[in-house]
């Protein structure tokens, strides 16, 4: 099977997975990392087959969307077999899925591990990464804000959001980052101008 029809089965797959989510890590969420796994990996000079392969998966096993993480590892593997993947590309692509994740404090030893990981992340802020905030919170239960609670969506951005910007690896994500975290910067001057 050639490359784009791999990539479209791939696609395919992760629409599967991902349409009925309501956590922010659905269809949507897959699409807007892998256009900007394509942005980034043309400026970037990486494998974008590769980059796009991975971009797709990389939410595949999380232990915060799956109820069995092997189960769903085990499962991808079989399709990507079945869509006649090679072995050598299974492996690569399973090892950025590993190593991007912000909870594990991993960076990726690969070129295309990296744009993946800045793509992800890429996606967890500006406008886009304030609305999947609050939609992962409310999915958990969470609440929006409280004073001396640090289980809150507004304590997220503190804990994670705001530092990504000073953690991407490429020059094109950290063009896109300086935009994108300004504005949840604006966001919070505006949000706790109006809580208090």
């Amino acid at each position: 099977m050639k490359k784009d029809k791999q990539l479209a089965a791939i696609r395919d797959y992760a629409f599967q997975l991902f349409n009925a989510d309501v956590t922010g890590h659905d269809f949507f969420h897959m699409e807007r990392v892998v256009n900007l796994v394509e942005q980034i990996a043309r400026e970037e000079n990486a494998d974008r087959f590769i980059c796009e392969a991975a971009a797709w998966l990389h939410d595949v096993g999380d232990k915060k969307l799956f109820k069995n993480p092997a189960q769903a590892t085990e499962n991808m593997h079989l399709f990507l077999d079945s869509i006649s993947m090679e072995e050598a590309h299974i492996t690569v692509i399973d090892t950025i899925i590993n190593s991007i994740s912000y909870s594990k404090g991993r960076i990726p030893e690969t070129l295309e591990g990296k744009v993946v990981q800045d793509a992800d992340r890429l996606d967890a802020i500006g406008a886009i990464g304030i609305a999947r905030t609050f939609a992962y919170g409310g999915a958990n239960h969470q609440m929006i804000h409280q004073p001396g609670v640090t289980f809150t969506s507004i304590q997220h951005f503190y804990d994670k959001l705001l530092k990504l910007k000073d953690l991407m690896h490429t020059e094109t994500a950290k063009n896109i980052a300086a935009e994108r975290h300004q504005f949840m910067e604006k966001f919070l001057e505006q949000f706790n101008k109006e809580w208090n």
